[in-house]
């Protein structure tokens, strides 16, 4: 054991000599490559030196170009970040344009909703009087066809043609855009009624269809013709009143056909089934006009008898109104709750039907006539109103068709303006847009020959209305 011990005691010098020895050859290759590094370092000192003494001769750097670099040193991250918040935005506005759009919509459809809900309960009035501009005479297009005195006129739905009749017992169809004829149905010779198309007697009231397909026309013998609208081809022929057929309407969105006549009675019919409906009786003298909207119900002009009547076709029942001093000729329906109407004291009236009296009535609304002391008002000959709007015409024979303003809640009529026309205004048609207003003038009164304005002309006059938009209100 001693030997072992003392052989590793002498194999330890042994081993750390030779370990030293590997550790000293390591050094000197350490040394010898840091001498190499040093050298190679001492080239790549002089090179960068060299390189910054070069960066040292170039002009300094804008801070835009330095910006510049920053830009361009964008990195794909920080791209993505920046195109989807720009996508974002994009987004944002779309939406909010949408939203807009969505709200105008909405505004539109609540706006026309509440119309119809007006329209329907008769309360819709439309502002559009004001903004109407007096025409000058020169603007006034005058149509002459018909030999005698106009009586009666109805313009189609889509505003393109005038249907015109006269005391000549001709019907003229003519083209609002170009005035001339599109097609005349002739006079009839008397005792061939029936045999021939056409009337031999005073047209005395035409209607026609809201869809523009039949037109019917009254006479004084008592007959209701009825006419394809768009080729004038007589239909059919209704009989059943004892004396002249006064007033004509259509019943709004069907082929219901009211009449009325010099009978006293109010008929109704059924144009597209060619067949006769019911009678209603009550006035206590001879009916001058007619007029109906869309409800079942028609309103009508009692003449001498001084009323204004208001029949519910289903209940067979009647609401009578009384206002005028005289017999009152004309009446219109303004909406389905109010009316306007004329009679020869010279009054125009506006109605409601919840009130059995008047809610505004304008005396001698065209004047005083005769020598002084002796004076008496002008006749209203006839009247006519834009459809829920606040807009009324009137005519009489002192030169003038007269335009009026109906105050708020129909309480109040304000004359607007005077339009020049020389006659009888026998008849006044306003257009469904409200661009135009026509006017039937003759040398007679459509009902008789009481006066003769020899001056006149027989013709169908058509009156622009030009539209003034209303100046903003204070602090808009």
């Amino acid at each position: 054991m001693s030997a072992k011990a003392a052989a590793r005691k002498r194999g330890k010098p042994a081993l750390g000599a030779g370990a030293g020895a590997a550790a000293g050859k390591r050094r000197r290759k350490a040394v010898s490559a840091g001498d190499r590094g040093k050298t190679k370092g001492g080239t790549k000192m002089n090179e960068e030196i060299s390189s910054d003494s070069e960066s040292e001769s170039l002009p300094p750097r804008r801070p835009e170009e330095e910006e510049e670099e920053e830009e361009l040193e964008e990195t794909a991250q920080e791209k993505k970040l920046r195109l989807a918040k720009l996508y974002l935005e994009q987004l944002r506005q779309q939406e909010e344009e949408k939203a807009e759009a969505r709200a105008f919509e909405e505004d539109q459809v609540a706006g026309r909703l509440k119309e119809d809900v007006l329209e329907q309960r008769g309360r819709l009035q439309k502002s559009v009087a004001k903004e109407i501009q007096a025409p000058a005479s020169t603007d006034i297009r005058v149509l002459r066809g018909h030999q005698l005195s106009i009586t009666c006129l109805v313009i189609t739905p889509d505003d393109l043609a005038i249907f015109s009749a006269a005391k000549d017992c001709t019907i003229i169809k003519w083209s609002v855009e170009s005035g001339r004829k599109l097609h005349v149905i002739p006079r009839a010779k008397k005792g061939a009624e029936g045999k021939s198309p056409g009337h031999s007697s005073h047209v005395l009231c035409m209607a026609i269809s809201s869809d523009g397909k039949y037109l019917a026309s009254g006479d004084r013998s008592k007959l209701i013709l009825i006419w394809e609208a768009q080729s004038c081809q007589n239909l059919y022929t209704f009989t059943g009143h004892r004396d002249a057929v006064s007033g004509l309407a259509f019943r709004r969105g069907t082929h219901q056909l009211y009449s009325t006549s010099h009978d006293r009675s109010v008929k109704v019919w059924n144009v597209a089934e060619n067949s006769y409906v019911e009678t209603l009786f009550g006035h206590q003298d001879s009916v001058a006009a007619l007029d109906a909207l869309s409800r079942e119900c028609c309103v009508t002009a009692g003449g001498r008898d001084g009323t204004v009547r208001v029949w519910k076709i289903p209940e067979e029942s009647q609401l009578v109104f009384y206002g005028h001093q005289g017999s009152i000729d004309c009446i219109h329906l303004i909406n389905e709750e109010h009316m306007v109407s004329g009679a020869d004291d010279g009054s125009v009236a506006l109605w409601g039907l919840s009130k059995k009296r008047p809610l505004a009535l304008q005396r001698e609304a065209h004047g005083l006539r005769g020598e002084p002391g002796l004076e008496q008002p002008f006749w209203i000959s006839s009247v006519a109103a834009l459809l829920n709007t606040d807009l009324v015409a009137t005519g009489s024979h002192n030169s003038c068709v007269r335009l009026w303003q109906c105050g708020e809640g129909f309480r109040r009529l304000d004359l607007l303006c005077d339009i020049p026309l020389v006659g009888f205004i026998n008849s006044l048609k306003f257009s469904g847009s409200g661009d135009f207003l026509v006017a039937g003038v003759g040398q007679e009164h459509r009902l008789g020959r009481w006066w003769r304005i020899k001056e006149a002309r027989n013709s169908v006059c058509i009156i622009p209305l030009r539209r003034v938009p209303a100046p903003p209100a204070a602090g808009s």
